[in-house]
């Protein structure tokens, strides 16, 4: 059953490896973005709105990013499911960069406020446990895959190659 478990479990931490890779590469894309933004005084009085916020209100201005992207992940599923493959692809891989890259930011602006909450500093130190948890399964396979291509690089080329002529020498002897 362990072994019919594990690849599943790997996927999964490949799965979540990718978002929070996501995660910590849009929140400064985001940010970037933000900070173009010619309404500098717009930007100060929501900064200080959030300050003045209690931290269930924090909650959901960190929620009603996901809530108004939700239409267009609907409209990708809709594509789908009308044969447009490509374009549903597309449109669900806009929708999530977006949502994860503005949720990346509104999370940093309102994180000393959410984890006021006592459950949600405990959903997110179970989330920071399973990101610990994926790497400890991930990085011990990205060794091995490391180590595996750098035996094909351009420094031992030449080892290699002599290695799978004396091997395929072998085999035709044998």
């Amino acid at each position: 059953m362990r072994r019919l478990l594990r690849p599943l479990l790997i996927l999964l931490a490949l799965v979540f490896l990718f978002e929070a890779w996501l995660w910590s590469h849009l929140a400064p894309i985001v940010a970037w973005i933000v900070a173009r933004i010619p309404l500098r005084a717009i930007k100060a009085r929501l900064t200080a709105l959030l300050d003045r916020l209690p931290p269930a209100a924090t909650f959901v201005v960190f929620i009603v990013p996901v809530l108004l992207l939700l239409p267009l992940k609907f409209l990708g599923l809709w594509m789908l499911a009308h044969g447009s493959w490509l374009g549903a692809l597309g449109v669900l891989a806009f929708a999530k960069m977006l949502s994860v890259g503005v949720t990346a930011f509104i999370f940093d602006l309102t994180q000393p406020k959410l984890m006021q909450m006592p459950w949600f500093r405990w959903l997110y130190d179970r989330v920071m446990a399973g990101l610990a948890w994926a790497h400890g399964l991930i990085d011990p396979i990205k060794r091995r895959l490391r180590s595996f291509f750098r035996m094909w690089g351009p420094r031992r080329a030449g080892r290699t190659s002599r290695l799978l002529a004396r091997i395929r020498r072998r085999m035709q002897a044998a």
